[in-house]
Formats: structure tokens, C-alpha cells, sequence
């Protein structure tokens, strides 16, 4: 049945509809921001041959992940500064250059600085020690966090109480400066998702996580763990997630881990909605291509998971 608006009910609806028209766009821009599944990033690594070859400098990377691989985020890699954590002028310049271009710095992916895990009390203080200038250095970047390993040796149950203690240690320190300490699965007990999760268990800080990796799942020569089973595993912690990619087939799709599948698990299953870093690995196209390859595979998760 039809209904006549009274003038008064006219007029509420006039300048309501008014409103809407004014506020329009941004409500349209924020309704859609809530829409997106989540956000794309940009991991260092996926240019570990340009870089090291000299053709590309650390100090561009950030114009190259905007202008070259149309990603507006990104995370570091220490080794391709290795010796600039506490340069404050090179680290400021790494913060102009990414604020000229709009691009966010996220984190700085830390090896080569001990193990977390190290049986040796002395050994692992040490190592928890050479973290604090990454993390200071990640704090000046404006990032959230610094991603590290949970490397030990010893029996399961020992590996988990030596690497806990470790990542807390590292945790409290972070925890100052208003930092998260990620552990990626990167080889050993790490890439079994059930140990690392048990390592999350027993550490239980809220600034420590895991950014879990969708390739990195051999545990040993002799031992592969189900990517999807770990991913589903380390997602509750996850402050952060790594696309790995190898290889791609002429429907764009990649051939050793189900995209649609995984981004089902990280999105719908667990509800994170945060960054979702391109890790292009592969020997073949290049690191450019493969990069704008993986991006475009996640852009199609993300239309999928938002439909």
C-alpha cells in the first residue's frame, strides 16, 4: 500500500536524503574500507636478487613497491641494511622516502642475529640483546612490529620452554616501545604449526605473535608439514601473514598452495583483516612480475571473500 508523507515527514526525509548526499563519498569510501577482506603489503624478499645485485638499492625500495608493483605497504628485510639499525640519518632518510611516495613501513624481518632459543642461558641472552636495536629501529620506521625466529635445539618439549623464554624476554623489551615480536615458520620445529603454537601458548604476552608463511613448512630434509593445517594453527596469533609464491600456471593461479583456500582460512575461519605480505620466490618470470602476479592472485581472494 502506497503512503502520502505529511509535510513534516517530507521535509525530515528531504534533509535527510541531503545529508546523505553531502556525507555521500566518505560514507561510500568508509563503507567500502570496511568491505575490504583485508590489506596487501609488499615483503622485502620478493627482491633479494635485484638488491643484492646492485640494481636496486634499499633505499628505493619503497618507490619501487608503489610505482613498480602497485603496493603501498611494506616490510623490511634487516640483511639489506644490515649495518644501519642505529644510523638515525639513514633511517630518517628511509622514513622520507616512504612518506614522498604514501608508503607505509610495516616491520623488519630480523635474521642473522642468534638464536632466540639457545640452550646456552649466556647465548640467549645475547642473542635477545642484538633484537633491541631492530625493534628501536622498527619503532623509528613507524612499524609495529619485527619478525623473528624461534631457533633452538634439544627435545620438542625442551625447544618450546627454551625458545619461550627467549621471545619473552625479547617481548618485554618490545613492549616499551609499543611493539609486537612475530615468529615466522622458518625450518626446524618452527614450521611444525602444533610446536609453534605451543610456543605461543606458553610465552602468552600479547605483543608476541606469529606471521605465519604459506610456504614454509619443511621442518627437515625428511619432514613436510600440511601448510594449511600450520597456517590454520598459527592463524589465532597472527599479526602479520606472508603469501609466499613459486611458481604460476597460464591461469595465474600458483601451483603449490591453494590462494583461495588459504585466504579462506586466514579471513573467514580466524577474521583477520590486516596485512597480507606479497613473498615472491620464484626463479621464473622475475621478481617485478611475480610480485604483480601474486598481488593480482590475492586481489582476486580479496573480490571473492567480499562477494
Amino acid at each position: 500500500m502506497q503512503r502520502h508523507l505529511g509535510r513534516r515527514q517530507f521535509l525530515q526525509s528531504m534533509a535527510a536524503t541531503g545529508a546523505a548526499l553531502t556525507l555521500g563519498p566518505h560514507l561510500l569510501a568508509a563503507d567500502a574500507d570496511k568491505k575490504a577482506p583485508f590489506k596487501i603489503s609488499l615483503a622485502q624478499w620478493s627482491l633479494h636478487r635485484t638488491i643484492r645485485s646492485g640494481k636496486l638499492d634499499n633505499l628505493d625500495f619503497a618507490k619501487t613497491a608503489k610505482e613498480e608493483c602497485g603496493i603501498e605497504a611494506i616490510e623490511y628485510v634487516n640483511q639489506f641494511f644490515k649495518d644501519k639499525a642505529k644510523d638515525e640519518k639513514y633511517l630518517a632518510e628511509m622514513n622520507k622516502r616512504a612518506a614522498d611516495n604514501g608508503v607505509k613501513q610495516l616491520l623488519i624481518m630480523v635474521d642473522g642475529e642468534g638464536a632466540l632459543g639457545n640452550p646456552d642461558e649466556a647465548g640467549r641472552k645475547k642473542a635477545v640483546e642484538n633484537h633491541y636495536k631492530w625493534a628501536e629501529a622498527a619503532k623509528t620506521l613507524g612499524g609495529h612490529s619485527i619478525r623473528v625466529n624461534a631457533q633452538s635445539s634439544g627435545s620438542y618439549e625442551e625447544q618450546i620452554k627454551l625458545a619461550a623464554d627467549g621471545l619473552a624476554q625479547l617481548s618485554e623489551f618490545a613492549k616499551g616501545l609499543g611493539l609486537n615480536v612475530i615468529v615466522e615458520n622458518h625450518g626446524g620445529l618452527s614450521s611444525n604449526g602444533e610446536w609453534l603454537a605451543s610456543v605461543m601458548k606458553t610465552v602468552d604476552m600479547d605483543n608476541c605473535g606469529t606471521l605465519p608463511d604459506f610456504g614454509n613448512f619443511r621442518v627437515s630434509k625428511d619432514e613436510m608439514y600440511d601448510r594449511y593445517k600450520g597456517v590454520d594453527e598459527l592463524m589465532p596469533y597472527a599479526k602479520a601473514v606472508s603469501a609466499k609464491s613459486h611458481h604460476f600456471n597460464e591461469e595465474g593461479l600458483e601451483t603449490n598452495t591453494d590462494f583461495f583456500k588459504m585466504m579462506d582460512i586466514v579471513v573467514n575461519k580466524h577474521g583477520y583483516h590486516g596485512y597480507v605480505g606479497v613473498e615472491w620466490e620464484g626463479g621464473n618470470p622475475g621478481e617485478i612480475e611475480g610480485i604483480i602476479l601474486t598481488r593480482k592472485l590475492l586481489e582476486k581472494c580479496a573480490e571473492k571473500l567480499a562477494g
